[in-house]
């Protein structure tokens, strides 16, 4: 199996796949694994090409550095302050979420550090999240001024409505333990344990037939979320709207300020 390494790579998405397995690596450890723009670009081609391979049964999510992910990259969308590249960016991120979705392999996220605001969507988005007993979670755009509302889709599909209200209204964290209490996660386990309990569960799958685990995927999510483009379109339109607030503006400016210094 292919257990987690650092790449030497500039590449900000990196591709690699080992007999049945693809892994995909969100390669930005110095920007906390944001999403910019570029990201979720080279994500979406990725997972086009992956989709049309009948060896591949597995997807294996990861990221280098501390973090998994810290959601969207705000200075980029500071430096594209607009509507149209607000309505654009929300867009790609929640095509990016539903072609997890759609995709004929099982998605696994290995979750270690901080998932935050998208970072946490994604978790909630793959088919099963598996992560570290350091991992922490939050859908933390409110404190910012930002409600998470694209990821408020996935979380408040994985966990009881209120835990997902008071997650999203309050933007507190929260442990890996709690996540699992919830149903956000399925697996934590140490650092060191987190490639070899990812490994486990991905040679069961791996082991059924393709056609089976593709057929099950699809029929898995159509009956179970008939209406999930329908949210990701209200609420990516409601999120692009929101970045355009001045007290937002002024939020994420302190914010993006106070990490310079």
């Amino acid at each position: 199996m292919n257990d987690l390494t650092e790449i030497n790579s500039s590449d900000p998405v990196i591709k690699t796949e080992n007999k049945n397995i693809c892994y995909l690596d969100i390669n930005r450890p110095d920007k906390l694994n944001a999403l910019s723009e570029e990201v979720l670009t080279l994500l979406i081609s990725n997972l086009n090409e992956i989709s049309e391979s009948a060896e591949l049964k597995v997807i294996i999510l990861r990221s280098q550095g501390n973090a998994f992910c810290a959601g969207h990259d705000l200075r980029q969308m500071m430096e594209n302050h607009n509507q149209d590249y607000f309505d654009r960016l929300f867009s790609l991120c929640s095509e990016f979420m539903v072609k997890l979705t759609q995709m004929p392999q099982v998605v696994i996220a290995r979750v270690h550090g901080l998932a935050t605001a998208a970072g946490c969507q994604l978790v909630a988005q793959s088919d099963i999240a598996i992560c570290s007993d350091n991992a922490m979670f939050a859908t933390s755009g409110v404190n910012l001024g930002l409600f998470c509302s694209t990821p408020s889709v996935a979380v408040s599909r994985n966990v009881p409505r209120k835990i997902a209200a008071e997650m999203l209204f309050t933007g507190d964290f929260i442990d890996a333990s709690y996540a699992k209490k919830i149903g956000l996660i399925n697996h934590i386990v140490s650092k060191d344990s987190l490639d070899d309990k990812i490994n486990e569960i991905a040679e069961k799958i791996t082991a059924k037939p393709s056609k089976t685990i593709s057929l099950g995927k699809e029929v898995f999510y159509k009956q179970y979320l008939d209406n999930l483009q329908s949210a990701y379109d209200i609420a990516a339109k409601k999120m692009a709207c929101n970045m355009m607030y001045q007290e937002t503006i002024e939020k994420i400016n302190n914010f993006l300020n106070k990490k310079s210094s």
